[in-house]
């Protein structure tokens, strides 16, 4: 049979749609002219993003969302260093992602030539794989083996270089198959194994989190938790693997923790974790699960066998998918859990009183209640609105006081990165137009990428962005006044009006500064994104002085100077 021949960028093209690429998000450079011009007329959605910093944030939450690699593509030199943080991002999170780089010619290579960086001496440690691709025949072969990469194992991102040459290479080569991502499942004798330890124990506690999850698995460790009366926590930034109305959900375990919660952890004589790395965040620290060897009889089920063991010597460790995983624990047999029982409705009790408005709003006294702006937003939107954030002291009034939805309803970076909040919320828009998104984005993190507004306002995509405006970068002032009470240095903002500024970009725009002006102007920005299609902002100016749901600056500042600091 003869093939035609076709240039490198229309086999590229070619080979996403074999693998179901349906949208790409990128910033256009002339070192992959021939991508662009075969993605004309593909069929294939490109997103063109205002910096390639928001374009990779947007293909990792186009990712988590659907569970297909998000595809991005950016030029050479300074468009890769500023997808690097995406990239970091997805792999930190475990988010399958595949960048796509121009790159120098052949003809020019190694010559420190415009533009031109070694992409797997700087990405090796950020990827699952880096390479490049040097020949425009072997195109199909290295598309299929990124997206199996990509999803396969613990899923992660994976970044491909392609030489500017390469590209408009003409070659005559045959497609490939559709990937098909492999995991691994547990074997009979390990879930007899895990039954026979849950059969011993007195306070079991059941820990979710990572990726992979879908709809199917976590309906089947829903039922499996039903089943054996076991309490269910969520790792840092996965609250919803569950719906966090479910009875048996009881919180979250990362930062700021409910120190009833942590007990339990510390406490639990059987604690089944199921997908999370077990991580720094969702430690403590390593203190509320010790590392190498816990207290706890700790059952390890991750899709990687290079993370299981690597931290903590769990008595059971499974190399498993989450399907996988998931379908065969709702078919255990149950367990007599007469012994914990009731455990269930006292945590969940524990997460309803941590979860009660905290004291810094109690009095009054404070003209704008963060915490009632949460109670606003669970009153007023659909249960099934997705919430984004990146970082910042911002996030813990969503992050603690929000109820989630069961998945997808929570977008935000494990790795901690700013500048997330606002890309992940016009992606998850264009991703599922018909839900309500709704971003917090503190007003740091806001000015890192919120020029993906200009996005949003292209695309039609309807997103709410709440601005917490406390002219400050708000974390760092509250690590500073433990450190160095009272010596304000390099956390102080100057900021604009983001009203106007949303409204500049074309979308609508309000201030907030009284609690009770918060509900109407959330009810204008659902009705406005619902009848434009464009995003809205409403931006909350508070006192700064209001930076955690347990303490103010002031008493932060006065503990340290009594400590001696």
């Amino acid at each position: 049979m003869t093939l035609p021949s076709r240039s490198g960028g229309q086999i590229l093209v070619d080979a996403l749609h074999i693998h179901g690429v349906d949208t790409a998000f990128g910033v256009p450079g002339e070192s992959y002219l021939d991508v662009l011009d075969a993605l004309h007329d593909s069929g294939i959605r490109f997103v063109v993003n205002r910096q390639e910093g928001g374009a990779a944030f947007m293909a990792d939450a186009y990712g988590k969302m659907t569970g297909k690699p998000g595809i991005c593509f950016v030029t050479r030199g300074p468009g890769a260093t500023n997808a690097s943080i995406g990239v970091h991002t997805a792999f930190q999170d475990s988010t399958p992602m595949i960048l796509f780089i121009g790159q120098v010619g052949g003809d020019f290579v190694d010559r420190e030539a415009f533009q031109e960086v070694d992409y797997r001496r700087m990405y090796g440690q950020m990827a699952k794989w880096v390479a490049q691709i040097d020949r425009a025949e072997r195109i199909p072969e290295y598309i299929a083996r990124a997206f199996q990469v990509a999803t396969s194992g613990r899923q992660g991102p994976v970044v491909l270089a392609l030489p500017e040459d390469m590209l408009v290479t003409q070659a005559a080569v045959a497609d490939t198959r559709r990937y098909q991502p492999v995991q691994a499942a547990p074997a009979q004798a390990q879930i007899d194994t895990l039954r026979g330890m849950l059969t011993e124990a007195k306070k079991p506690l059941l820990l979710l989190g990572g990726s992979g999850w879908t709809d199917a698995a976590c309906a089947d460790i829903v039922r499996f938790a039903e089943a054996n009366a076991l309490p269910v926590a969520c790792a840092f930034r996965f609250q919803d693997l569950v719906d966090n109305d479910h009875p048996h959900y009881v919180g979250d375990v990362g930062i700021g923790i409910n120190p009833k919660l942590a007990a339990r952890v510390k406490e639990a004589d059987v604690l089944i974790a199921i997908g999370p790395r077990l991580g720094e965040m969702t430690t403590g620290g390593y203190s509320i699960i010790e590392a190498p060897v816990p207290r706890q009889r700790l059952v390890h089920i991750h899709a990687s066998m290079e993370e299981l063991g690597s931290v903590y010597q769990a008595e059971l460790m499974i190399a498993s998918g989450m399907p996988q995983a998931a379908a065969m624990l709702a078919a255990m047999a149950p367990v007599d859990s007469s012994a914990w029982q009731d455990s269930v409705a006292q945590a969940k009790a524990e997460l309803a009183a941590w979860q009660q408005q905290p004291p810094v709003f109690q009095d009054g006294s404070a003209p704008l209640n963060l915490w009632q702006v949460v109670q606003d937003i669970g009153n007023l939107a659909p249960h099934d609105t997705i919430i984004t954030n990146g970082a910042g002291n911002y996030a813990t009034w969503a992050h603690r006081f929000h109820r989630y939805g069961a998945q997808r309803t929570q977008l935000a970076p494990t790795s901690g990165a700013m500048g997330y909040s606002v890309p992940a919320g016009v992606a998850a828009k264009i991703v599922d137009p018909a839900r309500t998104v709704i971003t917090f984005a503190g007003d740091g993190e806001f000015m890192m990428n919120g020029q993906e507004l200009a996005t949003a306002v292209q695309y039609g995509a309807g997103v709410i962005v709440i601005v917490f405006n406390n002219r400050m970068f708000g974390t760092i002032r509250m690590h500073q006044e433990r450190e160095y009470p009272g010596r304000v240095s390099g956390t102080t903002l100057e900021n604009p009006d983001f009203a106007a500024l949303a409204q500049a970009y074309g979308g609508q725009g309000e201030v907030v500064e009284t609690t009770a002006a918060f509900a109407p102007a959330l009810q204008r920005a659902l009705a406005f994104t619902r009848e434009k299609n464009l995003p809205a902002v409403i931006e909350l100016r508070y006192d700064g002085e209001l930076i955690t749901p347990g303490a103010t600056l002031e008493t932060i500042r006065k503990a340290a100077e009594a400590a001696g600091k």
